[in-house]
């Protein structure tokens, strides 16, 4: 059976997601007063659109192959379950950013969408062509270190 979704669809998705954290850090600096912080989800949210003119770069060289599956349905099951999860679905990223009480409730939702996107990178990476992977791990190391930052961050938070 022929996939539902073609890895350009999916890469999309994934420019969303990434447009979706670029404008909840965008929102959460606009409503930050404090100055570092403020400074901190700017530099997050131009990571984030780095990340947005990389993937389209990704759309733009995608090789649509079949990948193999294990059963009928497969890849299309957890494709689905990937593109459909709560941190996206359910609200604006600036209604989001508007309901944080401090900081380090915006730095761990923060983390929470760099693991979002180390998974879906490295899920998106299984089905593209080796040529295309160096991006996809280029990408996922990005995001390990920004979730690595993050987790210092708010530990550092939680100490002062």
């Amino acid at each position: 059976m022929a996939s539902i979704f073609n890895m350009a669809e999916v890469v999309d998705i994934g420019i969303e997601k990434e447009k979706s954290r670029r404008d909840f850090y965008e929102a959460v600096a606009l409503l930050t007063t404090e100055g570092d912080m403020k400074d901190l989800f700017r530099k997050l949210a131009d990571w984030e659109e780095e990340h947005v003119r990389k993937f389209e770069s990704i759309r733009d060289g995608i090789d649509e192959v079949e990948p193999p599956e294990s059963y009928e349905g497969e890849e299309a099951a957890y494709m689905q379950a990937l593109v459909n999860d709560q941190l996206y679905r359910d609200i604006s990223p600036r209604e989001l950013a508007e309901k944080l009480r401090d900081p380090l409730e915006a730095i761990a939702r923060g983390i929470e969408f760099e693991k979002d996107a180390i998974l879906f990178f490295r899920s998106l990476g299984i089905f593209l062509s080796p040529s295309r992977q160096g991006i996809i791990n280029e990408l996922v190391r990005e995001e390990q270190e920004h979730l690595v930052y993050l987790s210092r961050l708010r530990e550092k938070c939680r100490n002062e």
